[in-house]
């Protein structure tokens, strides 16, 4: 574990961020740490981690941080713990690890298949578990499932990365249901294309990054943060957000003409 904590952030916003090495987790949790929060930082990797940490002392915020692969709910349900000993409370989730595959049905590779449901679909889950009793202790917090706009609109080429998030997305609405009555606000965050480690890395989004301006992972996480500062009686159920000249079906090869543009 890394991290201290700055007194300076003693009565910040206190939450759990996954995924949060690099991308949007990164984002998010610095932006957090803008607002005085005091952050647990779990990622499969601690590359980065250190110099992220420091970004949000530097920032005003305290961090620390943990590995943690969510595809083990042994390793998630220590991290409501580990929030409740150094922080006292949890009043946000963050719920943003996230892998894809670029690939077909006919010729997938199934092992990195199951990779991707047990990591976007079942790992998100897993968090969600084991943040719920403590909130529904508070009588408060706020779960944000970093969903897609995959989750809504299939596509050819990425058939299973489209199933786990449209997976995200009913279970998130699922949970919403669930826990309202509580105090507890479920949000659902479903960008377009983002410009990210994840997506720089695979030959094939690489160029549609290239083809428009993306969402950079701050777009998002000010999104994440616009959410998490509505008065208490308002809930953001979802929101979408998508960099404006992205078309409809992200595998065309070509930056998107003028008649398949949209600005959703």
């Amino acid at each position: 574990m890394r991290g201290r904590l700055n007194k300076k952030s003693a009565n910040g916003p206190t939450g759990i961020i996954t995924g949060a090495a690099s991308g949007i987790g990164a984002a998010t949790a610095l932006a957090f740490g803008r607002l005085g929060g005091r952050v647990v930082l779990a990622s499969i990797t601690s590359d980065g981690v250190d110099d992220l940490i420091k970004s949000i002392e530097h920032a005003g915020g305290s961090a620390i941080s943990v590995t943690c692969d969510v595809r083990d709910a042994v390793q998630v349900a220590a991290l409501p713990e580990l929030a409740i000993n150094n922080f006292g409370r949890i009043d946000f989730l963050v719920a943003s690890a996230g892998i894809a595959a670029q690939d077909e049905a006919v010729s997938g590779d199934v092992r990195r298949w199951r990779d991707i449901i047990e990591t976007n679909l079942l790992g998100l889950a897993y968090s969600v578990r084991f943040v719920l009793p403590q909130m529904y202790a508070q009588g408060s917090g706020h779960i944000f499932l970093v969903a897609s706009q995959s989750g809504r609109h299939a596509y050819k080429g990425e058939s299973i990365y489209i199933a786990s998030k449209l997976g995200v997305v009913g279970f998130g609405h699922a949970v919403r249901m669930e826990v309202q009555s509580a105090g507890i606000k479920v949000t659902l965050i479903e960008p377009g294309l983002v410009d990210t480690p994840l997506t720089r890395r695979s030959p094939k989004v690489r160029p549609l990054l290239d083809a428009v301006t993306p969402l950079q992972a701050d777009d998002v996480a000010a999104a994440i943060v616009y959410a998490f500062n509505q008065p208490p009686h308002v809930t953001v159920n979802e929101l979408a957000l998508r960099p404006l000249r992205q078309g409809e079906d992200p595998f065309r090869g070509n930056a998107p003409d003028q008649e398949n543009r949209d600005n959703n």
